[in-house]
């Protein structure tokens, strides 16, 4: 099997790492428009394995030259390009699956692909970072072992070892994405019907072993496609963790619009979006060089089976290591879309079309080589009979 990973930035790069080591895996192409990037990442990694390629995305004729060198492409450039990868994979006749594209209903249109994707035999399988993607993929996995799905409750959230003040945060992703999440409207299910509320908001504390009490507040994005899959559950939403205190800060930032992409203001004769300077500012604040970052994970899922009310839980704390070169929220996303990757291209996965990761993703096998790649995810259930009056 061949694979393209488009984009070496810092998930790219691991996804490499990642798909050089599978026995599977022939080679592996990665490319980028920064050819010297590529370049040193390859003597880093010395592997045989892995080729460079020079690549402008925006170039059409390019990025098919590019993808059709490949079984299965992964795209690992910033969640603009998604659609344009999705329909150049159909077109090249080769599998795809991408790290997201939640914001502004990227995913939705990607999906809108599905017949395309079947005619010429290929498997597309967008949102497959953490989240959405392994979230995802163990929600679905819980879903699968009910008869009938009530609730789902799902926690996620990037956050520093050793919290510095005032916002207890280190970027572990795009901060541009962070600001999206935290100013997009979130979609969940309450009470049977599906609504819109505002992000950072609903704060609930969490406990996470070895972290103690945290904070879980609504973003946008996180429920992704699980609104549409399983739109009949009486509750169901997604919520970041952060340190306490987290969100009342930022939400004075939102309610400031200082984040607000519209807000301009004119310096010097020169217009100037506000979040601009805020995120790169922020970007300083949020730098903390090379520390140890952790991710933690859980997701609830209830439902009845067989007549007792039955919940699974699933849950993963990934901590980095001092000698780690990998971010816990690295690993856990270039893991999970290189793993799927593999599915694909190996014949695991072997249905053709456009699917969502809770709808195609073998939750076991997945557990399984997640395990292989250090990432532990805990399942336990809960039943009890069900009462009727």
């Amino acid at each position: 099997m061949k694979v393209v990973v488009l984009g070496a930035g810092l998930m790219g790069k691991e996804v490499a790492r990642d798909l050089v080591e599978n026995e599977n895996v022939e080679k592996v192409f990665l490319a980028d428009i920064n050819l010297d990037v590529v370049n040193a990442f390859a003597e880093h990694l010395k592997s045989e394995k892995l080729e460079a390629v020079q690549l402008n995305a925006q170039n059409d004729d390019e990025l098919r030259a590019c993808m059709a060198k490949g079984d299965v492409c992964v795209n690992a450039l910033f969640y603009e390009f998604n659609e344009k990868v999705a329909k150049t994979a159909i077109e090249v006749g080769v599998h795809s699956v991408d790290l997201g594209g939640h914001i502004g209903e990227v995913t939705d249109r990607i999906l809108e692909l599905d017949e395309k994707a079947k005619e010429k035999k290929v498997t597309i399988i967008p949102d497959l970072g953490v989240a959405p993607g392994m979230i995802n993929i163990l929600a679905g996995y819980g879903a699968s072992k009910l008869d009938s799905v009530e609730s789902m409750k799902l926690y996620v959230g990037g956050i520093p070892t050793k919290p510095i003040a005032p916002l207890n945060y280190t970027r572990v992703f795009s901060l541009e994405g962070v600001l999206d999440h935290y100013t997009e409207p979130s979609k969940v299910i309450l009470g049977g019907k599906l609504t819109e509320v505002d992000s950072l908001s609903g704060v609930e504390p969490v406990y996470f072993d070895q972290f103690g009490v945290m904070e879980a507040f609504y973003t946008s994005g996180g429920t992704s496609t699980l609104i549409k899959t399983f739109p009949n559950v009486k509750t169901l939403e997604y919520k970041t963790i952060r340190y306490q205190g987290h969100a009342e800060k930022f939400k004075l930032l939102v309610d400031l619009g200082f984040i607000d992409k519209e807000n301009k203001v004119q310096l010097n004769n020169n217009e100037v979006k506000v979040r601009d300077v805020v995120r790169e500012a922020l970007k300083k604040k949020l730098d903390q060089g090379d520390q140890q970052d952790a991710l933690l994970l859980r997701g609830i899922i209830s439902g009845e089976k067989k007549g007792e009310q039955v919940t699974y839980e699933y849950e993963t704390i990934i901590i980095r290591k001092s000698d780690d070169y990998m971010t816990a929220m690295a690993r856990a996303t270039a893991c999970t879309i290189s793993v799927v990757a593999v599915m694909v291209g190996s014949g695991v996965i072997t249905d053709r079309g456009v699917f969502t990761p809770e709808t195609i993703v073998p939750g076991q096998e997945y557990i399984e080589q997640m395990a292989k790649r250090g990432v532990m995810i805990k399942e336990t259930k809960h039943r009890s009979a069900i009462v009727k009056w």
